[in-house]
């Protein structure tokens, strides 16, 4: 049976509550991620994505200038704008049971713990790579 360990990236990219978004940004940019697991301590607290960052700097409520975009880069950190306790799975999680959970929560991702401790994650992209690369 396929599992999330034979799909998932390991040891993916991490930040800290503490990141500011320009940093967030940067990562994300550089490692072509749409979403990011927060650590605090070496522990799971969070997960961040593309989404909520846009959603922090483009609300449709607040108008502000270009210069105040800097500085809620610099200043905005990933803990304002994260999913807390983001939902999990284990290296050990059938495949088909965490794309049931992508596609019930319409989710991007979800970060893979064993033993408390962060050793992956699962992505939509990575599900639709497996089976682009599929031949059956």
């Amino acid at each position: 049976m396929l599992t999330v360990n034979d799909l998932m990236t390991a040891v993916p990219d991490t930040v800290t509550p503490a990141t500011p978004l320009r940093s967030v940004i940067g990562v994300m940019k550089t490692g072509g991620y749409r979403q990011i697991p927060v650590l605090e301590n070496g522990k799971l607290i969070g997960i961040v994505t593309d989404r909520d960052i846009r959603l922090i700097m483009n609300s449709p409520v607040v108008l502000h200038d270009r210069t105040q975009d800097e500085e809620l880069l610099d200043t905005v950190t990933v803990e304002s704008c994260m999913t807390p306790d983001p939902i999990t799975v284990t290296p050990n999680t059938p495949a088909y049971r965490a794309a049931e959970i992508l596609s019930m929560y319409k989710f991007g991702a979800l970060p893979v713990i064993d033993n408390d401790t962060l050793v992956g994650i699962i992505t939509a992209t990575d599900f639709l790579n497996h089976f682009a690369t599929t031949k059956n």
